[in-house]
């Protein structure tokens, strides 16, 4: 069943602990939301870029993380991450732009999330948080996607 999302949109939010399975259950989360409010044009590329965002947040830290999901307006879709490293990683350490490689050897399994983020996603930041959050610090990563589903669709 398909749900009409409210004039003002919709958010949701998710509380993720220090475990391997977060990225899972970060995505059936994704897939949920999107599904229930009409976005399924979405669901590829946003649970591409949000399993790679919530798996660094497991992987580079030690605590939990959260994940939020808001749509915004003209159909578009904006994930935030946060963790409890306030450290900003590379490509989001700076403004939103042209970028080369990911600076991984080629032959590396890892290291690409988040340029692949910047790839994909129509627009992505990222904020250090020091003690606004509750007096948790930490940073939040975000990505934003429209209507036009991104790369992955692109690949198809």
């Amino acid at each position: 069943m398909v749900t009409v999302a409210p004039p003002q949109g919709w958010s949701y939010a998710l509380h993720l602990p220090h475990d391997p399975r977060a990225p899972r259950v970060a995505r059936m989360t994704l897939r949920a939301a999107l599904t229930g409010h009409g976005m399924g044009e979405l669901l590829d590329v946003a649970e591409l870029l949000t399993s790679e965002m919530v798996t660094n947040a497991y992987r580079h830290t030690k605590g939990p993380s959260s994940l939020r999901l808001r749509s915004v307006r003209g159909g578009r879709l904006r994930v935030g991450v946060w963790d409890s490293d306030p450290h900003i990683p590379a490509p989001f350490d700076k403004p939103p732009g042209p970028f080369g490689a990911p600076p991984v050897p080629t032959d590396s399994d890892s290291g690409r999330g988040l340029f692949l983020v910047q790839e994909c996603a129509d627009a992505w930041g990222g904020w250090p948080l020091g003690d606004q959050l509750f007096g948790t610090g930490g940073k939040l990563l975000w990505f934003e996607v429209g209507e036009d589903g991104g790369c992955v669709s692109d690949a198809a």
